[in-house]
């Protein structure tokens, strides 16, 4: 891809699982129109791997599954929280809306680039986020701090995910004809 196509998914795997989630919620303004500053560091975010990318010609997978589990653990943890900031809203539909905030991008970027979202494969991704979301809900109930809540989600979110991958663990798989 050209510069254009690499900042076009970087943005929509970045943005896309929470302009989904305030479309589906009623959020308006959507949380990077609002806050221009998200566009400012989704590009700084793609300057800086491509520029590691050509440094480092053979890219660390480790690293790039890391951060990708990081980064599902942080935004699954926003978008459970910002959909309980809604009057509306139950445990169960934040969850989800944490799932969608956490993976929904990376499936839209996957589904551009003719790949089988991850969310859609053997791999414990969606479980993951789902564990997170959990977490924050009972944590939420149950009146703990939110920093601590935040802290406890994310981590559980992050070491479900890298623990799954360095297992290599899966969900059981299921062939569906057309």
């Amino acid at each position: 891809m050209d510069i254009f196509g690499v900042l076009v998914i970087g943005f929509i795997t970045a943005l896309g699982g929470g302009t989904l989630r305030d479309l589906l919620l009623g959020i308006h303004p959507i949380s990077w129109i609002g806050n221009p500053t998200y566009l400012f560091l989704v590009t700084c975010a793609v300057i800086a791997t491509m520029l590691g990318g050509r440094i480092s010609h053979r890219f660390d997978e480790r690293l790039f599954i890391v951060s990708d589990a990081f980064g599902l653990a942080v935004f699954t943890v926003i978008g459970v929280q910002v959909a309980l900031q809604q009057a509306f809203i139950t445990p169960p539909v934040a969850i989800i809306m944490g799932i969608l905030t956490g993976a929904g991008g990376g499936a839209i970027r996957d589904i551009i680039c003719n790949d089988i979202p991850s969310i859609l494969k053997r791999e414990i991704y969606a479980t993951a986020s789902a564990s997170g979301g959990i977490s924050y809900c009972l944590l939420n109930s149950l009146g703990v701090d939110t920093l601590i809540n935040t802290l406890i989600s994310i981590l559980c979110v992050l070491l479900i995910r890298l623990i799954a991958v360095r297992s290599h663990w899966a969900l059981p798989s299921f062939r569906i004809n057309p």
